[in-house]
């Protein structure tokens, strides 16, 4: 709850080709964490005590990016939190803004956990932006103001990740991997049921 001064509102719609697209903090900490409490593979997979706690951690108690409220409003095109997936959340806000986007997967900002269990083939990249209750802002920010937005994110002491850019078009944001090809997501979004 809060108040944003008239007129200044950042939507979802306002994303428009040639915009960057910006994350806060690392994405899917808080699916792995969910995983770990269903037991499982993943569970199994995360023996180290610190990183399974920061994991669930992640999950049960977020913390949304309060410090960047101010920032977003003034610099972003458009923005939204990430609850049920980087993957949905940007389909969702590319969608009401009639735009697309191409997204650099090894740019997506992940944990040491998370790259750890990547790494060791546990979890695929996939369930990571797919997976929901992150919290994180995802945000576009126009080329000319990327700059003063990072700095002023690094100054409220959060870490932002440029992880891709929107262009013109209508069809689903595109993942791209680390050899330059497009990847085919069977979900883009946590399903509630």
């Amino acid at each position: 709850f809060g108040r944003v001064p008239p007129g200044q509102m950042v939507h979802r719609s306002g994303a428009k080709p040639g915009d960057r697209v910006m994350v806060t903090g690392t994405i899917g900490d808080a699916a792995l964490g969910l995983a770990i409490l269903k037991g499982g593979k993943i569970r199994a997979a995360t023996t180290d005590t610190a990183a399974r706690e920061t994991l669930v951690g992640r999950y049960r108690v977020p913390q949304p990016r309060v410090a960047m409220a101010e920032i977003v409003r003034a610099h972003a095109s458009a923005a939204m939190d990430v609850s049920d997936g980087l993957a949905g959340d940007l389909t969702k806000l590319c969608g009401v803004s009639g735009v697309s986007a191409a997204i650099d997967l090894p740019s997506i900002p992940l944990s040491d956990a998370a790259k750890d269990l990547v790494s060791r083939g546990i979890v695929g990249t996939e369930t990571l932006i797919a997976g929901g209750d992150d919290y994180e802002i995802l945000c576009t920010i126009a080329e000319d103001r990327v700059e003063a937005f990072v700095e002023a994110a690094k100054r409220a002491g959060v870490p932002v990740s440029s992880i891709g850019t929107v262009v013109a078009g209508s069809t689903a944001p595109t993942f791209i991997d680390g050899q330059g090809r497009e990847i085919t997501l069977e979900r883009r979004s946590y399903s509630h049921f």
